[in-house]
């Protein structure tokens, strides 16, 4: 099982990575990505503390990836700070989707989806246009745990069935209560429209995409 959006104290997580990973190895996982909020401001600093712990995490534990999630930027910064993100070591680029919990910016799924990010979290009410997007693109679509962006996750579903866009299950930890037992996830995941085949297809698909990425 793996958990490609989480957060540590680097943003608005509460964890250092090495509890963060922790906590995860101790649930079964077997790889997850940090990928704490970025924008112009911090972009360098957090995108080097992730790198560097990466780097010297032990390669016969857990498997650490490091990543960013892109939050609340102007429309015009996404392709640049992707950029440097993929230049300076960020193998995992999440951007912060449409999520009808908090007021971002229209036109970002669509922004964020055509700039050459990995995962478009938490994409609340997508439309089929950007679902078709996300698809051409190789994108994937979150279904999240999270609890103030899970709302709109059977609609995720469904329109990523009908035209044939990638999903990928996450938690969007920010805390020790979000690290949930995988269990726990495929919950979740059912709940969200999900049977137990077309999880296993999400599963090995993110699985092939670390392999790649890794």
């Amino acid at each position: 099982m793996f958990d490609l959006h989480t957060h540590t104290l680097l943003s608005d997580g509460e964890l250092l990575p090495s509890e963060l990973a922790r906590r995860y190895e101790d649930k079964g996982y077997k790889a997850i990505a940090i990928t704490d909020h970025v924008d112009v401001s911090n972009i360098k600093t957090v995108v080097a503390a992730i790198v560097e712990f990466c780097k010297k995490w032990p390669k016969n534990r857990i498997k650490v990836i490091p990543g960013v999630e892109l939050t609340h930027i102007p429309l015009e910064h996404f392709q640049p700070l992707i950029k440097y993100a993929r230049k300076n070591g960020i193998k995992v680029i999440v951007a912060h989707g449409e999520t009808v919990s908090e007021p971002v910016i229209k036109g970002t799924n669509k922004k964020a989806l055509s700039s050459g990010i990995d995962i478009l979290a938490h994409p609340g009410f997508i439309t089929k246009e950007d679902v078709k997007l996300a698809k051409r693109r190789g994108v994937f679509l979150e279904v999240t745990a999270r609890k103030s962006h899970c709302t709109t996750n059977n609609h995720v579903v469904e329109l990523a069935k009908e035209y044939g866009a990638k999903l990928i299950v996450n938690t969007d930890s920010h805390s020790v209560q979000d690290i949930l037992r995988i269990s726990d996830l495929n919950k979740q995941a059912v709940k969200s429209g999900l049977n137990k085949a077309y999880l296993e297809r999400i599963h090995k698909d993110t699985a092939r995409f670390i392999d790649k990425i890794t």
